[in-house]
């Protein structure tokens, strides 16, 4: 059944209560909780069981699964034993600062002769280049181990082999048609890898042969490594599915058991007061800061903050963080502000263009992506974001909807193109300026052959209806075993029919809406964030019924807690 929203079409499922009833009965959870685990496709008792208790035996696989893995180790171990010097190579993100930060923490105990090198968003740009190679090799590296990047650097890992340095390139992006020939390629998603877990983050991967060479040492990692871990996979957005779903389980497991100093500032800075900090409190309080410094400053810093234990300097760094962060929300919803006139003054036509593209100098290349994926949430449509340089090289962030391939699309581009990398729904990529009006003309004439207007119409998914009386402490206990949420394991969506709104609503800095629910003798508050629009139809609606899709969630305020409705749309059905 399909319901429209004020704004999104509502896609709901078919609901089979007896079904729902004697799994809700056996494994004593509610029946909305046992109705989305069915929604989403989990239909037998096995498939729920290995969902909701996972373990290390069924969902971790043997990392010599890896092609490379154990080439890589080898390698590792000979640099380590003959006191070889060891560069590792990341990126400015969440990712790569936590996966540099890995290897450090791993290897220096083992006795490596390890250093690290993050690149300037600006002053480097992204991945591995021939001036950090020739800067490795008049400093006397022997090996060179990327995290998160390397497997486009084509020219610059030959040009290490010229100068007699070993390239070990660990990396999950979409390998190109040509791989660098390294001495070892650790990629999930090279072609001729049958690891089953294609979806590792960066951290994930070099998690991955770290496992694989404490093993042989026989030694135990380093419990700050889980953390690390946890960071750099909730913040890459990869699927909570199989193996990332028991990682970041496990990492959760740890940090709640014991935070490190610099997660303490972390926490302290976001105002989290909560006891048990979840997957979403990471992603959207947590990771942010850690991502602002490679957005708008000198990423190195982070792998000082997040293993330093000069405490001092950890505090240092955090207040940076913090401030960074503040100022990146602020910049990030000026450059929204900016194109959401263009489209409302109609320099960016959506009645007639399907991509959303825009340029400007003035936008720092670090936050652009963020806008984008913004953009692609309020417009349903794939949205591309440029800087501009002095010298006329337009840099940019993809970011595209569930439909639409965004990296396969520049793939048929490429001759456009001077770099790009990516993923199939976030993308990098850097072009002349003058080639950015036929790039968009391509990309449209793209995403109109492969896309229906269905598929660009905005819809959420629902999992399970339910009742207000329905939204109480049990409801949440039970959430809990459908964690972590994130990218492939949504917070479940909950549709409630024939509410009224008691009182007036509330408009909140002229953008959030809060008001209460009422329905069968049940009372409950409800807030919709960033939806003006609905302040509006709750007055013209009046004392009229009408029917919500919303999350459920506890908040926290001073010690104590409460069971909060946030809303996503509303729907003025036929009574």
């Amino acid at each position: 059944m399909i319901i429209q929203g004020k704004k999104y079409s509502w896609f709901m499922p078919s609901v089979d209560t007896y079904k729902s009833a004697a799994l809700s009965a056996l494994y004593n959870l509610s029946p909305a909780i046992i109705q989305t685990l069915l929604t989403r496709g989990l239909q037998t008792q096995e498939a729920i069981d290995r969902f909701l208790f996972s373990s290390f035996e069924e969902d971790v696989t043997h990392p010599t699964a890896l092609k490379d893995a154990q080439k890589a180790v080898e390698r590792i171990i000979q640099a380590i034993d003959n006191q070889e010097k060891i560069l590792v190579f990341g990126d400015y993100d969440v990712d790569g600062i936590t996966s540099s930060s890995l290897v450090l923490m791993a290897l220096i105990p083992l006795g490596a002769q390890i250093n690290f090198y993050l690149p300037h968003r600006v002053k480097d740009g992204y991945g591995l280049s021939k001036k950090i190679v020739e800067r490795a090799a008049a400093n006397g590296y022997r090996l060179i181990i990327t995290v998160d990047n390397g497997i486009t650097a084509i020219n610059p890992v030959a040009y290490a082999k010229q100068c007699g340095i070993d390239v070990v390139i660990t990396d999950h992006h979409k390998a190109h048609d040509t791989l660098p020939d390294a001495y070892a390629i650790v990629n999930p998603n090279q072609p001729t890898c049958t690891y089953p877990h294609k979806n590792l983050a960066g951290v994930g991967v070099i998690f991955k042969v770290l496992s694989l060479l404490y093993e042989y040492k026989q030694q135990k990692l380093p419990e700050k490594i889980y953390e690390l871990l946890l960071l750099g996979t909730i913040a890459d957005v990869v699927p909570l599915i199989g193996e990332n779903r028991f990682w970041v389980r496990h990492g959760l497991y740890c940090v709640n058991k014991k935070k490190s100093f610099s997660f303490e500032v972390l926490k302290n800075n976001g105002r989290l007061t909560k006891p048990i900090i979840s997957a979403t409190d990471i992603g959207f309080s947590i990771t942010p800061q850690i991502n602002a410094l490679g957005r708008l400053d000198d990423p190195r810093d982070g792998v000082k903050f997040l293993i330093g234990t000069d405490q001092k300097e950890i505090t240092r760094i955090g207040t940076v963080l913090y401030a960074l962060n503040e100022s990146r929300k602020d910049i990030e919803r000026t450059i929204f502000n900016q194109v959401q006139e263009k489209i409302e003054n109609k320099e960016i036509n959506l009645d007639t263009e399907l991509i959303i593209m825009a340029a400007s100098s003035q936008w720092p290349p670090g936050v652009i992506g963020l806008v984008a994926s913004r953009l692609v949430a309020a417009y349903g449509r794939p949205a591309i974001l440029l800087h501009v340089t002095h010298d006329g090289i337009a840099k940019g962030s993809c970011r595209s909807i569930t439909e639409f391939n965004i990296f396969e699309a520049l793939h048929e581009s490429r001759d456009l193109l001077d770099t790009f990398g990516g993923h199939a729904h976030a993308a990098g990529l850097a072009l002349r300026v003058e080639s950015v009006p036929l790039l968009k003309q391509r990309l449209e004439e793209t995403i109109a052959l492969r896309v229906t207007p269905a598929d660009l119409q905005q819809k959420v998914i629902i999992d399970a209806p339910l009742t207000l009386a329905d939204v109480n402490k049990k409801m949440i206990q039970d959430m809990h075993y459908l964690e972590p949420f994130g990218h492939h394991n949504r917070q479940p969506l909950f549709y409630i029919k024939q509410v009224v709104v008691m009182q007036k609503p509330q408009l909140l800095k002229d953008l959030h809406v809060k008001c209460t629910l009422f329905s069968e003798g049940t009372i409950k508050p409800i807030i919709f964030f960033n939806r003006p629009d609905i302040f509006e139809e709750l007055m013209r609606i009046g004392q009229k019924s009408f029917s919500v899709v919303a999350h459920i969630s506890e908040n926290y305020w001073q010690e104590r807690s409460s069971i909060e409705l946030t809303g996503i749309d509303i729907a003025c059905e036929e009574q």
